[in-house]
């Protein structure tokens, strides 16, 4: 066996480049070459603070909406998949109203709706809560989460329906109580299965949190029309957004193949 030629099988396997990736490529870099020599950057540095406050605010709605909607949509998910008519109506009611509205309509129902009851109750101004209620970036990650359990529920519930009982019934018959089987078997392999398609409902969930500017929210895509309404420049803080989408994309895909390479391969 030759030591040196098994070293170097990696690089033997490698595909040449294809025309239409090098066309890609270069159609990219002559993109990045007109943006930064025909366009006017030198707005930048008077706004770099406002939308680094902007990039924090999407990455906060974007982080604690799908960990809360996720938390919200398993429960929902098993109340669908094996919970009785009582409780599954109401979860399959529940998805069926987030999924066929649009989020804008449940973000102003959440905003002007909820936040307008709040002020009628005036116990709640000497509160803690009273200064959280008056800002909008309570509703918006209320709003978020809302609409990310409900897509997400869905998700969960076909991938719980779809591992094998067979295994949930080995793992009784070892012993193992409902909470541990689900614990140890059902939820990792539904998990497994779902999470392609929830790396696609996150990258999706970011595309949605630019609608939080409509109720006041200074998120990256508000800082870019703070910009625009500024300085007179439509196209260059709309390509600095549209880098910054790119790029928390790129992260949340980066991510997910991290996870899903730490997970077992083979399962169920």
């Amino acid at each position: 066996m030759n030591p040196i030629g098994n070293s170097l099988a990696p690089f033997q396997r490698r595909r040449p480049i294809s025309w239409q990736q090098a066309s890609a490529v270069f159609a990219v870099l002559l993109l990045v070459v007109l943006a930064v020599f025909f366009l006017r950057w030198e707005w930048v540095p008077s706004y770099a603070g406002l939308f680094a406050q902007g990039l924090y605010c999407t990455i906060l709605l974007l982080a604690v909406s799908c960990v809360a909607g996720f938390a919200l949509a398993v429960p929902i998910a098993l109340a669908i998949a094996s919970g009785p008519l009582l409780v599954s109506a109401p979860a399959k009611a529940f998805c069926s109203v987030i999924r066929g509205t649009p989020f804008l309509i449940q973000l102003w129902l959440v905003y002007y709706g909820l936040g307008s009851l709040f002020p009628l109750f005036p116990e709640l101004r000497t509160t803690a809560l009273w200064p959280y209620l008056r800002e909008a970036m309570p509703y918006a990650i209320i709003a978020l989460t809302i609409n990310f359990a409900g897509y997400e529920a869905e998700v969960m519930r076909g991938a719980f329906t779809s591992v094998d009982r067979g295994q949930l019934e080995a793992a009784r018959a070892f012993g193992m109580n409902r909470r541990t089987a689900f614990r140890r078997i059902w939820f990792p392999l539904a998990f497994y299965r779902a999470l392609p398609t929830l790396t696609g409902e996150t990258v999706l969930q970011l595309k949605s949190t630019p609608l939080v500017a409509t109720i006041s929210v200074l998120d990256v895509f508000a800082a870019s029309s703070r910009v625009r309404q500024e300085t007179y420049l439509t196209y260059e803080p709309l390509l600095v957004v549209a880098a910054v989408y790119v790029c928390i994309t790129g992260a949340i895909v980066f991510i997910s193949r991290k996870l899903e390479s730490r997970l077992p391969t083979r399962i169920g």
